[in-house]
């Protein structure tokens, strides 16, 4: 297996993997090309992987829960980060580009349905596709769940989780004038979308940062500095998107439309002590899904490579395979 992705044009056209594992860059709208990957066994079922931010980007450790004897496992890196270019451009960049991106994947490969799998922000992408897509969709698994509501930036930006973290978020607050502390999202946009791209890498360090501290159950953010065009790229899109609303209006909002994906099963994994992502929004959704299954992991908190989390992931995605003939074959 190999991660570095293939050089190939804006006009190339992606083709399923004809090895173990296979990696392309697939000219989107708006003049996007995204890198989209695919390992696994190409007759296996069909599972896309979403990640985090919006700005994260995939990584090979998303790979990990799914048996690669079982599973075609496809993941891509979203508009404007990972591998994709143009690198941390907001342009034509929503999360409505995002869902038709997910959609051309999907037609391109010949796929006609798959599962769904998503973590964070990923999870909200993960249920307003399904939602808007829900006859290509025939699993959801989600982990972390976050709707895109402003209770949660409150709650991460305005204040909440600075009462568990009051250290960590000094560090955040700390570079912004006083006088600008009341709206953190908007005087960091400030910065972030700067002519300077210095300053731009500045203020997209304290944003990772103060994200990153909160992720694990312990801590564990040290010295060093993360590279700066991955800050960057991660920090604009997800302050683009939140001050945007996440793209949504109040008719689009994932509570909402629950009704839409009430028939598909799926598999809710829930940190109890998740504090960038809180347990009450997951419980939000299954009390709205009856097929899905709310798993509340006791001693957890974000992050997918959190212990409980992993084993509770590997273990929804080995069960979905040994039912693939009633849901998927």
């Amino acid at each position: 297996m190999s991660d570095t992705a293939s050089q190939n044009s804006a006009s190339d056209v992606l083709y399923p993997p004809i090895g173990p594992f296979d990696s392309k860059m697939m000219a989107v709208s708006g003049g996007h090309r995204i890198y989209v990957e695919q390992c696994g066994n190409p007759k296996g079922i069909p599972v896309i992987v979403l990640h985090g931010g919006p700005g994260g980007g995939c990584s090979p450790a998303m790979r990990r829960f799914f048996d690669p004897e079982a599973y075609r496992i496809i993941l891509f890196d979203q508009r404007g980060c990972g591998k994709s270019k143009p690198t941390a451009c907001v342009t034509d960049n929503t999360t409505w580009d995002l869902v038709a991106d997910i959609e051309q994947i999907r037609s391109t490969l010949g796929i006609e349905k798959w599962a769904v799998f998503g973590g964070s922000w990923g999870a909200t992408l993960a249920l307003i596709y399904a939602q808007k897509h829900s006859d290509r969709v025939f699993h959801i698994t989600l982990r972390g769940v976050f709707l895109m509501t402003q209770e949660e930036l409150d709650w991460f930006y305005g204040g909440g989780a600075a009462r568990f973290w009051p250290e960590r978020w000094a560090e955040f607050a700390d570079p912004i004038p006083k006088d600008e502390r009341g709206d953190l999202i908007g005087a960091y946009h400030k910065r972030l979308f700067s002519d300077d791209v210095q300053t731009q890498v500045k203020y997209a360090r304290h944003w990772c940062r103060w994200e990153s501290a909160l992720a694990s159950l312990v801590s564990r953010v040290g010295g060093g500095q993360m590279p700066g065009e991955y800050a960057r790229a991660f920090a604009r899109l997800e302050n683009h998107f939140f001050v945007n609303d996440g793209f949504l209006s109040p008719d689009q909002h994932i509570l909402n439309n629950m009704d839409k994906i009430a028939d598909i099963p799926g598999t809710i994994v829930q940190g109890r002590y998740d504090m960038i992502c809180p347990p009450a929004q997951a419980h939000k959704v299954a009390a709205l899904w009856p097929g899905g299954n709310l798993q509340m992991i006791a001693t957890a908190g974000h992050a997918m490579s959190e212990p409980g989390i992993t084993r509770a992931l590997v273990e929804t995605m080995d069960e979905l395979k040994t039912k693939q003939e009633l849901i998927y074959g």
